[in-house]
């Protein structure tokens, strides 16, 4: 009877300093902004995927750098674990609290503000919770060109894309999210502000702390704002979509092409031939560029600064020269900017075509450009011979190495009992990935959903490493816990 009474203190004592958090967060944003009602808070704890839904004490949404300092400090007298937010559509569960609902989720979706855009530095101001495609348009405006671009582009914020060291399609040129950030401004996780925002391209005086917080996904503290790189906007994009007889053919073009354009081939994206007809049977509206079937085709767009006839030129005696020497089997090339949206779509559609198909197991993987022929044709093998009629849709950037080998069930069989397969999917991938020296995550991170699988292909060593820096920035453990370690 003394322990149920003890207990019954206890909660009550809890619920009071719920109550009294709750009262401080409201009177640092106001009761709009501190969302409770289980109802409303669904779109910030569902990932992007709809296959997880976490619970939170709270969702509170800051409009400034002051109030998000001043809510980690709160969080971290009340002991309250964060969870930073910006367009939740992460895949690996990185950017949704776990079920225990004692975290608080920190969107930061309203501090959407262009602070400032320097033509002659070549570099852009802005708030974390900006959109990417607001960003693009913001530097196009002014001749600009914001390089990093990815399918998500009108819903993903710069926040969660530099927490990821998001990647796309423009990295063979322009390099990751990372290489295109010179300054952050990051609350720590004791509540205070660390300005970093300097639009310098030298600064040689220490510790990058910038590379601490890109890629560390919220786990070190929370991004908001960053200092971006632009670039002179090219005066043309070409388009190709090419035909390939298999990944070999796809590896001897890009060397070629890399060869014959130099800086100017800004995309290299391998498709499978499955894959393209997934897009083709979801978005029936779109058309096959071929009027046959090739087991790959290869997506190739340069930027040229000198002119359209020009860039269109180069490109028609590079295909031309390719299909001449057996690089490619056939190719088009995109005459106005509508057959190159066109081209792109089938690109951008095939994740869009996997979810309406049924479920699969995803793999965000890197491997060394030269090898990744050889990977795909023994994964495919191993996967082949373990998992008889399974299906594998193969496509990514290529240019960059970052393949998403994906895995969908046998025609016929059951989509749940399928996904029952992933812990052994995933092994003969990643392990294989492993072999060839590889990464388990390319672009995506590692969130909650990779967390365990890395300690398979990390070193001890590493991980102590990972750990320490973890324990320096945030000993209570309260920067979005359970994610990456």
């Amino acid at each position: 009877m003394q322990q149920s009474q003890q207990q019954s203190d206890e909660m009550t004592e809890v619920d009071i300093m719920r109550t009294e958090f709750l009262a401080n967060c409201i009177n640092i944003l106001g009761n709009d902004f501190v969302i409770t009602d289980a109802a409303d808070q669904q779109p910030y704890l569902t990932d992007w995927r709809r296959r997880f839904v976490g619970k939170a004490l709270a969702v509170l949404l800051p409009q400034s750098t002051d109030e998000v300092a001043s809510l980690v400090r709160l969080c971290a007298a009340h002991h309250i674990a964060c969870v930073p937010q910006g367009g939740n559509t992460g895949l690996v569960l990185g950017s949704v609290p776990d079920q225990s609902g004692h975290a608080v989720v920190i969107s930061l979706k309203r501090m959407n503000r262009v602070l400032a855009i320097d033509v002659a530095n070549n570099t852009i101001t802005v708030e974390a919770g900006c959109l990417l495609a607001q960003v693009q348009d913001t530097a196009s405006a002014e001749q600009r060109l914001f390089p990093l671009s990815l399918a998500s582009e009108g819903s993903c914020t710069i926040g969660g894309n530099l927490s990821t060291n998001a990647g796309g399609t423009a990295v063979l040129r322009y390099g990751n999210t990372r290489e295109l950030c010179l300054g952050l401004e990051v609350i720590t996780a004791q509540g205070e502000i660390w300005n970093g925002l300097r639009g310098l391209r030298k600064d040689n005086t220490g510790y990058d702390l910038r590379d601490l917080f890109i890629g560390a996904e919220g786990t070190l503290g929370i991004i908001t704002a960053a200092v971006l790189k632009l670039f002179p906007q090219p005066r043309a994009q070409i388009t190709a979509f090419t035909a390939l007889e298999s990944p070999d053919a796809a590896l001897d073009l890009l060397k070629y092409s890399q060869d014959a354009l130099g800086p100017t081939l800004t995309a290299f994206e391998l498709i499978s031939d499955f894959s393209l007809q997934l897009v083709l049977r979801h978005f029936p509206q779109l058309q096959h560029p071929f009027g046959r079937s090739y087991p790959y085709y290869a997506l190739v767009e340069m930027s040229d600064h000198e002119s359209e006839s020009h860039a269109i030129a180069l490109m028609e005696q590079v295909l031309e020269q390719a299909m001449n020497d057996g690089h490619a089997a056939d190719a088009v090339c995109a005459t106005s900017i509508s057959q190159s949206k066109s081209l792109w779509k089938l690109r951008e559609h095939i994740s869009e075509a996997q979810a309406k198909e049924g479920k699969n197991i995803k793999h965000d993987i890197s491997i060394p450009v030269s090898q990744i022929p050889h990977f795909i044709q023994i994964t495919d093998a191993e996967l082949s011979a373990a998992f008889p009629g399974c299906q594998i849709v193969c496509f990514g950037h290529m240019g960059d190495g970052n393949l998403h080998y994906n895995v969908s069930a046998p025609v016929g069989s059951s989509d749940a009992e399928f996904i029952l397969q992933q812990t052994a999917i995933n092994r003969i991938v990643h392990d294989n990935v492993h072999q060839f020296k590889g990464s388990i995550s390319a672009e995506h991170g590692l969130g909650m959903l990779k967390r365990d699988e890395i300690k398979l292909y990390k070193s001890e060593l590493e991980l102590s490493m990972m750990r320490a820096i973890k324990v320096a920035l945030d000993p209570q453990n309260l920067m979005n816990p359970g994610k990456v370690l």
